[in-house]
């Protein structure tokens, strides 16, 4: 059975806007400087079908977990470790975010029914949003990692305005310095004991204060 592949990534990209870190502040009205948080694990990852639903990975389907390698398995068995929440079509740059609670996302490759030899059809390009069926789960608030900082996270000063997440407990390499306590529409909306400003998806904005 030919392989497809995908690139398994414990967290995505995302654009974070800083303001008030010491020595990042940029000039101009309000000093704020846009930053960035990557935190991005595995390299690549290779995912096989194994024909147990309709669609490749759809929602509420089950995985297995290594470092390299991801196959889809039936929930109930032994091998399986992380659940499908959310399925998209396309890039995770030009589809919906995953939900705020997922621990890693699998970027699964398109395959064409020309190379599909087990008769399932065709794979279009896509991404599953994947949460672990046990602990520990780094998309949870305060967890230090998932593709998406939400209210309940802790971000550090990497340099140069920009700003990584990091686990609230301070048992992750680097230790908190700022905690997501609002997420606004605007930033005038955020408490007066704001001393940063985290972009957390679309039109929210994260107010973050010092821990």
């Amino acid at each position: 059975m030919r392989e497809r592949h995908a690139v398994g990534a414990g967290c995505a990209l995302l654009v974070l806007a800083a303001v008030a870190l010491t020595g990042c502040q940029s000039g101009g009205e309000g000093g704020a400087e846009e930053g960035d948080r990557l935190a991005e694990s595995a390299a690549s990852a290779e995912v096989r079908p194994s024909g147990y639903g309709a669609v490749f990975l759809g929602v509420d389907e089950c995985s297995s977990f290594g470092t390299t390698s991801f196959t889809e398995v039936p929930c109930s068995g032994e091998r399986a470790a992380a659940r499908v929440v959310a399925r998209f079509d396309g890039r995770v740059g030009d589809g919906p975010p995953c939900p705020g609670t997922t621990d890693f996302v699998l970027h699964i490759s398109a395959q064409a029914p020309a190379s599909d030899e087990d008769g399932d059809g065709a794979v279009p390009q896509g991404y599953a949003c994947m949460r672990n069926l046990s602990p520990p789960h780094p998309g949870d608030p305060g967890g230090g990692g998932g593709p998406r900082t939400i209210v309940g996270d802790c971000v550090y000063g990497s340099g140069r305005g920009q700003v990584r997440e990091t686990a609230c407990d301070g048992k992750g390499e680097k230790k908190p310095e700022y905690k997501v306590v609002k997420a606004v529409t605007a930033r005038a909306d955020c408490p007066a004991s704001t001393a940063l400003y985290v972009q957390l998806g679309g039109e929210k904005v994260g107010c973050a204060r010092r821990v």
